[in-house]
């Protein structure tokens, strides 16, 4: 059964989520932003999404970008958990997934080392 959570109390797990993260990544993260959403139109079983240019590509020639974007999706969060606390951990999980995709980090490696 899917758990039932109102939307602030869903951004307030992501906003912990993101305490987790040590300075050091934080400090390093560039022209990035955080948003939450329902679900994702075109692929609404998915949990997060990062739209950008990765900081391990950009060069040089990186300039006049818009931010990238982290998307949580709600609702297919919530759909697959059972509890709060798998939620919680589930948002855990996926904002850092997310995050590691804006340091470059690829979906093999994540998924091999628990953060698939």
């Amino acid at each position: 059964m899917a758990v039932t959570m109102s939307d602030d109390e869903f951004d307030g797990l992501v906003s912990d989520a993101l305490d987790t993260i040590p300075s050091e990544l934080t400090g390093a993260m560039n022209n990035v932003v955080i948003l939450v959403e329902p679900h994702n139109p075109e692929e609404p079983d998915i949990l997060g999404l990062y739209q950008g240019v990765a900081l391990t590509l950009r060069d040089h020639d990186y300039g006049g970008f818009l931010p990238d974007t982290i998307t949580i999706y709600r609702d297919p969060i919530l759909a697959m958990c059972h509890s709060r606390d798998e939620v919680v951990h589930e948002v855990a999980v996926t904002v850092m997934h997310e995050i590691a995709h804006h340091f470059g980090i690829d979906d093999a490696w994540l998924h091999a080392n628990g953060w698939g």
